[in-house]
């Protein structure tokens, strides 16, 4: 009986070791098809992440065309301004000509006419007269007074078509060089156009792969990561210059609550409004129509001038004593770093870049690296 129970303890035991390593065998072939599978996706990744950043960089160098192009379209449309405003100033000063030469006309008319009457009489038989030798001398002494003015009426005549004339050429001047600044025009629009179109198809894919990836959280966390460390370094450096910019700045406080808004137009994303799960919004979103200008809002120091991953355009204001103000999303800038401005400056135009589907600006002010709400700074429209 204990030889029969041994025996069939024998055969469990060896049907549990044989099952343990087929068990075995089949958790190696597992383990072997999953990391296989782990690199596989591991590559996948890759190279999702490596066209996702091609893509990014491609956006930014749609955006950096269309800046350009606007930029561009901005100086050229200065330029047709100025040159209307010389071409008025040209018509007043022909205006002004034309009115001395027909008053002059005017006066010599009425000499001649005047010498054609007093030329009635024999001048011949003047100068034989004896008799009359004073009524002559008056006669002499008035037809060279009359004689005199007619030559410097002459010469000023000559002169006022000496200027008409340059006038019209430097007018004829003004005009060409206003159909060529149209012509600019003309083309710089047309290429800011197909930017705008190029960047939107782009923006579409870049999206289309956000959605695809479902890295958009992780999009937007590195963004905030990135605008953090800029502004961090950029008040390093307004740490180490204070004695600049204390020399001509001396911050915000006293304007609380009286700063006039960038632009004006409804805000649409509101300081401490929630933008994702563990994430809220430090500045504000101002709708705003593409190419309107943006302005500072108090006096202060270009510190950066940029693009900038997620906000696009961006520019930054020190204001001294720790106060920074940041305007993104622009379409172009107009300002560099260095540069001073006033406020109601144009320092920038609304756009959509950094991603954006729609225009707006992008605004914040900080105070010693923190975000303080926008509102309460800027006064109520």
């Amino acid at each position: 009986m204990v030889r029969g129970i041994l025996t069939r303890l024998v055969c469990v035991i060896s049907l549990f070791s044989a099952f343990a390593e087929a068990n075995e065998s089949q958790t190696k072939a597992d383990l072997v098809a999953v990391q296989a599978e782990l690199k596989k996706s591991q590559a996948a990744y890759q190279k999702q992440k490596a066209s996702f950043s091609a893509l990014k960089q491609r956006l930014q160098s749609f955006e950096l065309e269309i800046a350009r192009s606007a930029k561009a379209l901005t100086l050229t449309q200065q330029g047709i301004s100025e040159n209307k405003q010389q071409q008025y100033a040209l018509e007043q000063e022909r205006t002004q000509l034309n009115r001395r030469k027909q008053r002059l006309q005017k006066l010599l008319a009425a000499q001649l006419k005047s010498a054609y009457v007093t030329g009635s009489h024999d001048y011949s038989k003047m100068l034989l007269n004896q008799q009359k030798t004073a009524a002559l001398e008056r006669t002499i002494s008035y037809y060279d007074y009359f004689n005199k003015a007619r030559i410097a009426q002459l010469e000023e005549l000559k002169l006022v078509f000496v200027e008409l004339e340059k006038n019209q050429q430097a007018l004829t001047k003004t005009q060409q060089q206003l159909i060529a600044l149209l012509e600019q025009q003309q083309i710089r629009q047309n290429d800011l156009q197909l930017a705008q179109k190029q960047r939107q198809a782009h923006l579409n894919k870049l999206n289309d792969k956000l959605s695809e990836t479902q890295s958009a959280i992780a999009y937007l966390e590195e963004n905030e990561t990135t605008l953090k460390t800029t502004l961090e370094s950029l008040a390093e450096v307004q740490a180490s210059s204070e004695k600049v910019f204390i020399a001509q700045l001396d911050g915000l406080q006293r304007l609380k609550g009286k700063l006039a808004w960038p632009l004006k137009g409804k805000i649409s994303k509101r300081f401490g409004q929630r933008k994702h799960a563990g994430m809220s919004w430090k500045g504000v979103i101002i709708k705003g129509q593409t190419g309107t200008e943006v302005s500072s809002v108090a006096p202060g120091h270009v510190v950066y001038a940029d693009w900038l991953n997620g906000f696009g355009w961006v520019i930054v204001l020190d204001h001294g004593k720790g106060f920074m103000s940041l305007y993104g999303h622009a379409q172009t800038l107009l300002k560099d770093v260095g540069d001073h401005v006033n406020p109601g400056d144009a320092i920038a135009l609304v756009g959509q870049s950094g991603g954006q589907q729609n225009p707006g600006l992008y605004f914040e002010i900080r105070h010693k690296g923190s975000a303080v709400n926008p509102v309460k700074w800027c006064r109520s429209s």
